[in-house]
């Protein structure tokens, strides 16, 4: 049974130092309790209290990260079954299958296009995140081979994807510094995988036919001392994976079952041979509880929608999406072109950008912190006012950019122009449109009286 916060409290130092970020050791131990908070930072408790601790301070759900530096991908650590409850942490990672049945130089070739298969979107680089290289030909020696051609194309994590333990061993010879993650561990094979898993420091995917049977074989490779798991329920049907998944989720959360206490794996290139289910499934799979994520194909227009979607679950539902305060060219602007300013709500940012861009006019956009509020809910909670867009302007750098001093508000906000422009000194305000489909033709307009 999980410890109470008072529970914690009795173990704690009762300094009330504040060292862990929390002001007492009361309220620590409440933030450990709720699974907000990790017992390593408290820099005070003493080894018999960790020790007693330990287990009831650990996530319900093991974190487990996948591959080295910059690019190394964590999944699991959830804490809650939807997101609004509180948030869900760590997105789950697509991975572009390639296998050794394959021409390596299609392989290698395919692996490379995922460098394009990147976007930004408020502020955040929508890519894929490994690359899972599958033994299907039995061939340890052409397995290997494979993997190096691929480890030497991409720096992306990889999943190594082979049934015998002496495949596995010739392919993380190669890999094995890398951390990748050994698929998979199965009731035929766990022992052997047990131990390369331990002599490489790598995770380790388990497969079973039941839930029940995978739950033991969890159980058996914990008591073995491999703690990094990844649980792959061996469904290979939308219907029976997503059942398992929400199964395995409110298992780990609800009944705190430690032997489903991990994150996942799905395989849509294996549940079906249609391009258009794959990502379906796909998509399913980012909104219930997939961790890992395996498809035969990552082509643009199947990859972005679906890294949309992910950064959309994956967002805190209590925080509004914003972009980076700042001024930012759009069209390849001048010292001549029009200066105008938003809120950074993301959706507001986007909208008014598409339409200065679609307007062919070049501009600066200017983007002021309120704390991702849209214009008309920023102005009401007193965000967007003249004080604050002036200090922006001013200490934005634009000056140095245009030889004009004239600012372009939203036409919703027409009221804060006089007090704008007092503010703002020797700066002429006008107001612009009151709806973002409105810029193209106001800026085309602008570009000609001020011609």
């Amino acid at each position: 049974m999980a410890l109470t916060g008072l529970d914690i409290y009795k173990q704690l130092p009762k300094t009330n130092c504040g060292e862990c970020g929390v002001p007492t050791c009361l309220a620590f131990a409440m933030k450990l309790a709720a699974g907000g908070a990790s017992l390593d930072a408290c820099p005070h408790v003493t080894e018999e209290a960790k020790n007693a601790l330990s287990a009831a301070s650990a996530p319900p759900m093991r974190g487990v990260t996948i591959g080295t530096g910059d690019f190394a991908v964590k999944v699991g650590e959830e804490l809650v079954l939807f997101r609004h409850e509180k948030t869900f942490f760590n997105a789950p990672g697509f991975a572009l299958l390639v296998d050794d049945m394959m021409d390596e130089g299609e392989a290698v070739a395919k692996v490379e296009a995922l460098k394009a298969t990147k976007w930004e979107r408020v502020g955040q680089a929508l890519k894929a995140n490994l690359v899972a290289v599958k033994n299907t030909s039995g061939d340890a020696a052409k397995f290997a081979g494979l993997v190096t051609k691929v480890q030497a194309a991409t720096d992306m994590p990889l999943i190594l994807m082979a049934d015998s333990a002496e495949s596995m061993e010739k392919a993380l010879e190669v890999a094995g510094a890398s951390k990748p993650l050994i698929y998979a561990a199965t009731e035929g094979n766990a022992d052997a995988f047990a131990e390369l898993a331990k002599k490489h420091s790598a995770p380790l995917a388990v497969k079973a036919g039941s839930l029940d049977a995978l739950g033991e074989l969890t159980t058996k490779l914990d008591a073995a001392g491999v703690k990094d798991l990844v649980l792959d329920p061996g469904t290979r049907t939308l219907k029976e994976t997503f059942e398992n998944l929400v199964y395995l989720r409110r298992a780990a959360l609800k009944k705190k079952l430690r032997p489903y206490g991990y994150p996942t794996i799905t395989i849509p290139a294996e549940e079906t041979d249609d391009d258009m289910m794959e990502a379906i499934h796909a998509a399913v799979y980012v909104m219930k509880y997939g961790g890992l994520i395996i498809m035969r194909d990552l082509s643009p227009e199947k990859a972005y929608p679906l890294f949309v979607l992910r950064q959309n679950i994956y967002t805190d539902p209590q925080r509004p999406m914003q972009v980076e305060q700042g001024f930012y060219p759009i069209n390849s602007p001048d010292e001549n072109s029009p200066v105008m300013v938003t809120t950074n709500f993301s959706l507001t940012y986007f909208i008014v950008s598409s339409e200065v861009e679609g307007s062919k006019q070049p501009a600066w956009l200017g983007v002021v912190d309120v704390e991702g509020l849209s214009v008309l809910t920023a102005w009401a909670a007193g965000k967007f006012v003249p004080e604050r867009i002036a200090a922006f302007v001013k200490k934005s750098g634009i000056e140095e950019k245009v030889k004009h001093r004239e600012v372009v508000i939203p036409g919703y906000v027409a009221q804060l122009s006089g007090e704008l422009e007092d503010e703002l000194g020797d700066w002429k305000v006008t107001v612009g449109p009151r709806e973002a489909s409105d810029i193209s033709t106001f800026l085309k307009s602008y570009q000609t009286v001020n011609a």
